[in-house]
């Protein structure tokens, strides 16, 4: 065993040396706007304007409400007309947000989206303009009927899956994300959210429905994806353009990779210039409705 002691010595050695203290530091990013804008289909544009946060910071609910921004100026135009948006102040607990839509008491400033349809949203704050285009598709892929059955393989009886049989149009390039309500709950949009077509291009099929997934509520595995027996189920399904698809894909894979330690960086792909991030986006909506008996 002695002679075989100084070539462990020297492992250990060369092993111990090679450690080294790293500090990281954060490098710091100035604030940007943060851009969350919809227009759906027969609904009015929505538009909620907030400055972004360190990764590192430390949130309060004071700094949540000091986040929104104010007095910008808001406008969305269809090609034909510009349309200015009103800001709305919404009490939420001890607070208040903003959000930014169509001035109701004026009719000449009422917009609507409509199908095939692009819109140019602009907002002018602090001497800087932000731009963006989205286009609301027409109702390309369709949804055409919705049905349940027992969930299989499954101890508990009163859990079902929801399928639906989905059409799509010959010629790639269809895009849908889809949402759920359950019973009087809003819509929530599913974990994996967003399709595009390219294996399903042209043809009918059938697919399960996984009810969707608020990002706020803590992820219960055993109830992932379920519905219940007596339940009142929508799904809304909505079709989308390439930008507003990419966002969604960037956006759930980047957030499935939070905590992975093999989770490979992803860029969250928006669409305002200027360095803004987020979103404006267009929906061509079509919903269904089920009602599972007890």
């Amino acid at each position: 065993m002695k002679r075989y002691l100084p070539v462990f010595l020297l492992l250990f050695v060369l092993f111990t040396a090679c450690e080294k203290v790293i500090q990281l530091v954060p490098d710091e990013q100035p604030v940007k706007l943060v851009v969350d804008g919809t227009i759906e289909s027969g609904q009015p544009p929505v538009v909620f304007l907030t400055k972004s946060f360190g990764f590192f910071n430390q949130l309060t609910p004071g700094m949540l409400t000091d986040a929104f921004v104010r007095n910008a100026t808001v406008t969305v135009s269809d090609g034909q007309r510009m349309v200015p948006l009103k800001e709305y102040p919404v009490p939420v607990g001890n607070g208040l947000f903003f959000v930014w839509s169509t001035d109701t008491t004026n009719p000449d400033n009422i917009l609507l989206g409509k199908l095939n349809t692009s819109y140019t949203l602009a907002i002018d704050y602090e001497g800087v303009r932000y731009q963006a285009v989205t286009t609301i598709p027409g109702l390309n892929r369709t949804m055409d009927s919705l049905w349940w059955i027992p969930a299989p393989q499954n101890p508990d009886t009163n859990r079902v899956n929801v399928l639906a049989r989905l059409t799509d149009p010959p010629g790639r390039g269809n895009y849908t994300r889809y949402y759920t309500a359950r019973n009087d709950s809003a819509f929530v949009p599913g974990f994996n959210s967003v399709f595009d077509d390219a294996i399903v291009d042209g043809i009918s099929y059938d697919v399960q429905v996984f009810r969707g997934q608020s990002r706020n509520a803590m992820f219960d595995r055993d109830e992932f994806g379920y519905f219940r027996l007596g339940d009142r189920v929508r799904v809304k399904l909505a079709n989308i353009d390439k930008a507003t698809y990419d966002f969604w894909r960037t956006w759930e894979q980047n957030q499935q990779n939070i905590g992975n330690p093999f989770g490979v960086p992803i860029k969250i792909l928006g669409n305002i210039n200027n360095g803004a991030l987020r979103l404006w986006g267009g929906y061509g909506v079509q919903i269904k409705r089920l009602n599972i008996p007890r």
